[in-house]
């Protein structure tokens, strides 16, 4: 493979990447070559673990120097080979002739400068443009992705954003120099659907305007068939099809391929329990965060993030809620878990724990688990994969190390994690194994509600059917009940039986997930819909 055509903008050629630690030696990427065409979209897509992220990373030479080692290819940009360049050339590569939006945005940005300060980075580094024009260049880029307000959001900080509006910062970083090529790992995981369709058709009109090629990695393949022009499997490290998009959805030819084009999650919620009691009831809940200005920051209004929310949820079953980035769908949950301050009623087996201080509310938290939206920023990264499944058994229910280990292996089992990596830290795990463990620190203590907030965003279709399998499973078993947040409605319908719709911090529809996804009222909720089962 060469790269002397002008139709292609890069070329990776026999490219094999391996990690040691100590003396072992495993083998991530094997033998990997594939061209990327100018104004063109090659999608490599495979199953969490695949190799896919490693590939990318190989290309900008992101991966760590010393433990990282490329046995044999290439990687060729602007007739420039990467693998042996220089750091300096790598520099001015990056950001510049090669963008990248990476998987996870909370880990991604500074946590402690401004999006106005991260973005503007990027184009200080290249100096394309003036100081004062930087300002209005990132306000530009801001509105061009979708972020509601772009000038007010200028001095956030990554916590204060939504994780969409994350992935939508990360997104403007990587377009603020107008690369040659943009390379995309799971641009659209935190996005709700609406804003998916927006963002890659952001992307596409972008790709036609500067004939930007992208290297697109996902695990969406419904994504792969609308915006992908050639795709590439991977599975263990290696590529085992390579096809225009057309050919390889109408006639897969490896096994493999045909496997992952017929995951698709499926099936009805669990049948409801012919006595359930109510477990959790939610009266005139409120969060609203106060706008404080001037000498004194007197509060002159507030950000009415959560406004006015009722609800029931009975024992074994459902709850989806749905929504917009942005929409409040956190924020409602963490409220909940007095996460945060919020006003109003939240009675959890009979009990108003609003009225009740953080010391008395620790009890509770045996019973009420939640699995947050990013796993690498929710996981210590000083902590193994054992210590953080079992940390909640050592606070809420000690026993023996052999019992620990036990309990440890059986969890990580029942949620499709290899019990030998249990010794492993989050950062050599996959995005896919890290959502897996941190659902696994929430089962180990068989809690009668798991709120999950977009447990499966990070997952592969193949892996998303076993979670949902899984998560229905252990609810007839246990009779969990479930506070299930996503953005794939494909998922809520397999799991939820009642469904909550929210808009701007604010309930415009709810009732039961049969009645809404066959009767939807409003306009929005027929949008989300529509948008969802076509993408």
């Amino acid at each position: 493979m060469n790269n002397e055509t002008t139709k292609n903008i890069l070329s990776v050629d026999n490219l094999s990447v391996t990690f040691s630690q100590g003396d072992e030696i495993n083998c991530a990427v094997k033998n990997v070559s594939f061209n990327l065409e100018k104004g063109k979209t090659f999608a490599l897509v495979g199953e969490s673990g695949s190799g896919k992220s490693v590939t990318a990373h190989a290309i900008l030479r992101l991966l760590p120097e010393k433990s990282c080692h490329f046995p044999s290819g290439s990687v060729t940009y602007d007739n420039r080979e990467l693998l042996k360049a220089p750091l300096s050339h790598m520099q001015s590569v990056r950001g510049n002739g090669i963008g990248m939006i990476f998987q996870e945005p909370m880990t991604a940005l500074n946590p402690l400068h401004t999006v106005e300060k991260q973005i503007s980075e990027t184009l200080t580094l290249h100096g394309k443009l003036s100081t004062k024009d930087i300002k209005r260049r990132v306000i530009e880029l801001l509105a061009l992705v979708g972020i509601p307000d772009p000038e007010q959001k200028l001095s956030s900080y990554p916590h204060e954003l939504s994780g969409g509006q994350r992935q939508r910062v990360m997104i403007a970083m990587s377009l603020s120099n107008e690369p040659d090529i943009l390379i995309a790992d799971e641009p659209t995981t935190a996005l709700d659907v609406n804003i998916q369709k927006q963002v890659l058709n952001l992307l596409k009109e972008l790709q036609q305007k500067m004939g930007m090629a992208i290297l697109l990695i996902t695990h969406d393949l419904g994504i792969v068939k609308r915006y992908a022009d050639t795709v590439a499997v991977m599975c263990d490290g290696t590529i085992v099809e390579t096809n225009n998009c057309k050919n390889l959805f109408d006639s897969p030819q490896h096994p493999y391929t045909q496997k992952l084009l017929s995951s698709e999650p499926s099936g009805s919620p669990c049948a409801e329990p012919t006595k359930n009691r109510t477990l959790l009831e939610v009266v005139d809940f409120n969060v609203w965060f106060p706008i404080k200005k001037g000498i004194f920051k007197r509060t002159v209004g507030h950000v009415k993030a959560v406004n006015n929310i009722k609800f029931t949820l009975k024992k074994g079953k459902t709850l989806g809620i749905v929504g917009e980035s942005g929409s409040g769908k956190t924020t409602l949950v963490q409220g909940l878990l007095r996460l945060c301050s919020s006003h109003g009623t939240i009675n959890f087996n009979g009990v108003n724990i609003q009225g009740l201080s953080q010391s008395d509310v620790r009890p509770f938290r045996k019973s009420l688990q939640i699995v947050f939206q990013d796993p690498f920023s929710s996981l210590s990264p000083r902590m193994s994969a054992a210590d953080i499944i079992s940390e909640g058994l050592a606070i809420h229910n000690p026993m023996s190390a052999q019992e620990y280990d036990k309990q440890i292996i059986q969890v990580m089992e029942e949620v499709g994690l290899d019990s030998t990596t249990r010794h492993r830290y989050p950062h050599e795990f996959s995005g896919g194994q890290r959502q897996r463990i941190a659902i696994a620190r929430a089962l180990i203590l068989k809690p009668e509600l798991i709120i999950l907030d977009e447990p499966t965003s990070a997952l592969d279709r193949s892996v998303q059917c076993q979670v949902v399998d899984l998560l229905r499973t252990l609810q007839e078993k246990y009779q969990f009940s479930y506070v299930f947040i996503s953005h794939d409605l494909k998922v809520v319908k397999a799991l939820a039986h009642d469904i909550l719709v929210l808009k701007d911090g604010n309930v415009i529809e709810q009732g039961s997930a049969a009645k809404i996804f066959q009767n939807p009222e409003t306009e929005y909720t027929k949008e989300l819909i529509s948008t969802a089962l076509n993408l």
